[in-house]
């Protein structure tokens, strides 16, 4: 089976172009979903955060604050170690079950969506990484609208993060999500249309 690799910051988009693949007709494995499974109340991982973390975390129904957990980890990379040493191992055992269920489903290719895979050294795993991006401002813009913070919490949260054209040059190929997206789809379905016949990286000049 070929499997690709998404990848892209915070609010970039990352997930709209998981759902233009989608609707392409190609499935695609959330490693955020996966990780919201595995934290859930009665899992190991909810276990192993809530005693690192402490009981704060816990909204009412018992569930992880993912925004309070998320603001104590950008804000010390020791505490982001922390928390990736007990949680990543166990995403990634997800991820490689929900591929080998949709390659038994008779599937020939699929996505990985994942923040952290050139940040990880992970793009081994995948014939090829596809890296979505748009400008810091409309990043930042994005953060402060969906999470409702202010500006300087949202740039504290981009900046944590690996520079956007870094993570661009490292990928095999780049949507630019930061026009409209009827432009994003049909970058969208021209790259679909290329993973289905093509094997293996495209040249430098072919990527963007």
């Amino acid at each position: 089976m070929r499997v690709f690799g998404l990848t892209g910051g915070i609010c970039s988009g990352k997930s709209t172009v998981a759902r233009f693949f989608r609707e392409e007709g190609i499935p695609v494995v959330d490693a955020d979903r996966i990780s919201r499974e595995i934290t859930l109340p009665g899992m190991p991982a909810h276990a192993d955060i809530v005693r690192k973390f402490g009981g704060d975390l816990l909204l009412p129904d018992g569930r992880i604050d993912r925004k309070k957990l998320g603001a104590i980890v950008f804000a010390d990379p020791g505490k982001r170690a922390e928390l990736e040493a007990v949680t990543h191992p166990r995403i990634a055992l997800g991820i490689r079950e929900a591929v080998s269920a949709l390659a038994a489903m008779g599937h020939s290719i699929a996505i990985v969506e994942a923040a952290l895979i050139h940040e990880k050294g992970r793009s081994g795993m995948f014939e090829a990484v596809i890296g979505v991006g748009c400008d810091r401002g409309s990043q930042v813009e994005r953060l402060m609208n969906r999470d409702g913070i202010p500006r300087e919490e949202a740039l504290r949260i981009v900046s944590a993060q690996m520079d956007p054209e870094e993570k661009a040059r490292a990928s095999d190929y780049v949507i630019d999500n930061s026009g409209d997206l009827a432009t994003t789809r049909a970058r969208v379905r021209a790259l679909a249309r290329k993973l289905r016949v093509g094997r293996g990286h495209s040249s430098p000049a072919s990527r963007r």
